[in-house]
């Protein structure tokens, strides 16, 4: 057991501080003259949690003085309308970022429709362009949740320079750019997935911890090293309707120097990343 006492990280705070340092930031550029940075979400279908988060998203556009535009389309939208759609945004002045919430329905071709969004407008980086430049570091604007991840950690007084990083989860969305900015940032990386051998053993090794496989409790005391620095990407809902993340908390926490929670850790910053990629797709000052 580790004598440290641990700090949570509390990502509810720190996208509410940044919130506020965006806000003043759009409220700034428009007074000098500047154009209202604008954001499109598209959603197709009725899916309840995609419903949720665009509700949520356009909440924060207004809150800092983002336009918002959010287009509803019936799950019945063909492949060819949805892409209309998105030509249509991308020839438009007033946009300056696009989204296509996921999941789609079943016939339409995911890779299609975000290979469609123009590179300069995607402020969820997931186009083939913008993943090559998080690649070679030249990037404009990342994925919103890793980019959310190493705010996090930087607001919080974390250096990741010269630690191992062990990140847990290899999809396109968090674990693959998580690892590249993580590498970016002078972090040694492990990326671990389901057939890594002695996945605990790997997981002791990491000075920071990221675990971002979908699974509730996934993460146990016996995967981490004392004074190791957990970050909780996983959002599980449980039989009972509540929200867990990958980590184990309660017996995890004691053992960490520092911790994200779940609510309230990571997930705050996914949308507060989103805003600031919006705003550096409008070429407007990003706050610290």
């Amino acid at each position: 057991m580790s004598d440290n006492v641990t700090k949570i990280i509390n990502g509810k705070e720190i996208s509410a501080t940044l919130r506020a340092k965006i806000a003043q930031k759009v409220a700034a550029h428009i007074d000098n003259g500047g154009q209202r940075p604008g954001l499109a979400v598209i959603l197709v279908g009725e899916d309840p949690a995609s419903a949720v988060y665009v509700r949520n998203k356009h909440k924060a556009c207004e809150e800092v003085g983002v336009y918002s535009e959010v287009i509803k389309l019936p799950e019945s939208t063909t492949q060819n309308e949805l892409l209309a759609v998105i030509d249509s945004l991308n020839n438009n002045s007033d946009i300056h970022g696009i989204l296509v919430q996921l999941p789609l329905p079943k016939h339409i071709d995911k890779q299609t429709v975000i290979n469609a969004i123009s590179a300069d407008k995607d402020v969820d980086a997931f186009h083939p362009v913008n993943i090559g430049k998080v690649m070679t570091g030249d990037y404009k604007f990342a994925p919103c949740t890793p980019a959310g991840v190493m705010y996090l950690l930087k607001a919080s007084g974390v250096s990741t320079e010269g630690k191992h990083c062990v990140v847990i989860g290899r999809s396109d969305i968090v674990g693959k750019p998580m690892a590249m900015l993580m590498l970016h940032s002078g972090a040694t990386i492990t990326v671990c997935h389901s057939r890594t051998r002695d996945l605990a053993g790997v997981c002791r090794d990491a000075d920071i911890l990221v675990s971002a496989v979908g699974k509730a409790g996934f993460v146990t005391a016996d995967m981490v090293k004392d004074g190791a620095v957990v970050v909780d990407v996983g959002i599980n809902r449980l039989p009972d309707g509540k929200l867990a993340g990958d980590v184990a908390y309660d017996e995890v926490a004691p053992k960490a120097s520092y911790i994200t929670p779940v609510p309230g850790g990571v997930g705050p910053m996914t949308i507060a990343m989103l805003l600031m990629n919006t705003l550096a797709a409008a070429d407007i000052e990003l706050p610290d």
